[in-house]
């Protein structure tokens, strides 16, 4: 591991140990995480010993809050795409609440894997509005079929902390062009950078050495932090605006 991303994943750890707050709710421990939901809310789990191990849950907040906000996940479509998405995380759904069972050596991995269930289920439905008619990860894909990019979808890497990690697209290497990583986020907050930029430090060791990230950025409803698309190229991660995608077509699909 090269001395950058070692100096890397340290300051990660740092932000994350000194930003992550425990408190006791009965036989319950609340863990406030250092990561932002789209309300830019801190995510709060609960944990409690479960039969010599640990349940983890959401105690139902992130499915209720998505329905009080108008997304309906009545529909057969919304439905097969949240299972989708907590199945990748090995997250169950019970009565509305997302939770893992955990025995103690497995402890921080489920814990991340619900926390990254809890942004990836919000920045999944971030575009489900009454004023938007499609979710920004079908336009995407939509978006590579037209071009015929080549993508093998949803693929999970073991970082080299141990974490497992999500990318929404893996373009295999061909003749002209090297193995390429693509993250599409459909609300480019600060909170949901730090996720990305993690993802790739923690993975790119695990790569050929010319492997390449690149991040789409939603940027349709409201405009974009310059600063957080300076932070993904600081770490060798390409932005890519959705209003400039165009200008990536050739990149992506050699």
């Amino acid at each position: 591991m090269s001395a950058a991303i070692e100096a890397a994943l340290e300051r990660y750890w740092t932000w994350l140990r000194d930003r992550t707050i425990l408190r006791q709710i009965e036989d319950w421990t609340e863990i406030t995480t250092p990561y932002l939901d789209r309300h830019n809310d801190f995510v709060q789990i609960l944990v409690r010993p479960d039969n010599g191990g640990f349940l983890l849950t959401d105690d139902g907040y992130t499915i209720s809050d998505l329905e009080q906000s108008g997304c309906s996940l009545s529909t057969d479509k919304r439905k097969a795409l949240l299972q989708l998405t907590l199945n990748g995380f090995g997250i169950r759904l019970e009565h509305g609440t997302l939770l893992v069972r955990t025995t103690e050596r497995d402890f921080p991995q489920r814990k991340h894997n619900l926390v990254q269930a809890i942004l990836a289920v919000n920045d999944l439905f971030h575009t489900a509005s009454p004023y938007v008619a499609s979710f920004f990860l079908e336009d995407v894909v939509s978006w590579l079929d037209g071009h015929g990019v080549r993508y093998t979808p949803r693929v999970k890497f073991a970082g080299q902390t141990g974490f497992d990690h999500f990318f929404n697209f893996v373009i295999p290497k061909s003749v002209g062009a090297p193995e390429r990583l693509v993250k599409a986020v459909s609300k480019p907050t600060r909170s949901a950078i730090d996720n990305v930029i993690f993802a790739w430090v923690d993975t790119k060791g695990a790569r050929d050495a010319d492997a390449l990230a690149y991040a789409l950025l939603n940027d349709q409803d409201e405009g974009l932090d310059t600063g957080l698309e300076d932070a993904l190229s600081s770490y060798e991660i390409r932005p890519v605006r959705w209003s400039g995608r165009a200008d990536f077509v050739d990149d992506l699909a050699a």
